[in-house]
């Protein structure tokens, strides 16, 4: 499969203080992220995942290196309207992204700016608000909605401007559990339903299972980089760097230092409890 966003050497710090050396916080990442896939991107803080996920929207520019979305380099300023049409990104707070008193204006407000005919916005802003399950709310003022809601908002907004690509930097770490589930669940079904090219950027492990690749970041590197049965299944190099595992990787590592062996990439929780029935069974 083709890339849809690749670094090549990607270097980043931010300005430096008066009397402080300024670190680096990526540091020559090299970086393909394949079109139509989930990739999770996780790393605690300060390990420049969410500086990245800003280079793959064109909010901030390479300091050194390039980055490509759909191949277009995004130092080129000519083509940054198009490369934010390609890849839409969403921040943590969604009230800073939701511009509108109602609904369904906050989610024209992107096509309206490209200057899209009336017809086409009327069609784009229902399409995303049905797909994210917010039709229903198309005229109900944004802060009357739940955290949840909120973003479930700011997403159908990036998808108005139907991208190929959406990047969502720590997306539920505003949110109560029940918002953390309704965006989780609703990020696998644009994947499923419209192939879209997501990628994921978060500290919440148990978000990412179902993620088809995952990239962890450490000092603006990439210090490990798989399927997440491969990844999860690091239980200490995880812990090396600052990192949890999944809740039931951690239950199957305990059981395994306590005498039992049982496999480490049994990742969901039917798949963690067979396992734990077929050795106690036999």
């Amino acid at each position: 499969m083709k890339s849809i966003i690749s670094t090549d050497k990607l270097t980043y710090f931010y300005p430096e203080r008066e009397g402080e050396v300024s670190p680096v916080v990526i540091d020559t990442l090299d970086l393909e992220i394949e079109e139509g896939s989930f990739t999770a991107i996780l790393g605690h803080n300060g390990s420049g995942k969410s500086t990245l996920a800003k280079h793959f929207n064109g909010v901030l520019l390479p300091m050194g290196g390039r980055v490509y979305v759909s191949g277009m380099d995004t130092r080129d300023e000519n083509l940054m309207l198009e490369i934010r049409r390609s890849c839409g990104l969403l921040f943590q707070n969604p009230d800073n992204q939701i511009v509108a008193s109602v609904v369904e204006e906050d989610v024209a407000f992107a096509p309206e700016n490209l200057g899209m005919p009336p017809a086409e916005i009327r069609e784009r802003v229902d399409e995303a608000l049905k797909a994210v399950d917010m039709y229903e709310y198309r005229e109900r003022a944004p802060h009357l909605l739940s955290g949840g809601q909120k973003q479930r908002v700011a997403i159908a907004g990036i998808l108005a401007m139907r991208p190929r690509c959406i990047v969502l930097d720590e997306p539920t770490a505003m949110l109560d559990p029940g918002g953390r589930a309704e965006v989780v669940r609703l990020i696998a079904e644009l994947k499923s339903r419209y192939g879209i090219t997501v990628v994921h950027i978060t500290h919440h492990i148990d978000e990412v299972i179902g993620a088809d690749r995952i990239v962890v970041m450490h000092r603006g590197k990439i210090a490990m980089d798989g399927t997440p049965a491969q990844v999860f299944t690091q239980v200490e190099r995880l812990k090396e760097i600052g990192l949890t595992v999944p809740d039931t990787t951690a239950l199957l590592y305990e059981l395994n230092r306590g005498g039992f062996d049982l496999p480490l990439d049994a990742l969901t929780v039917d798949d963690c409890a067979a396992a734990i029935y077929q050795s106690l069974k036999g």
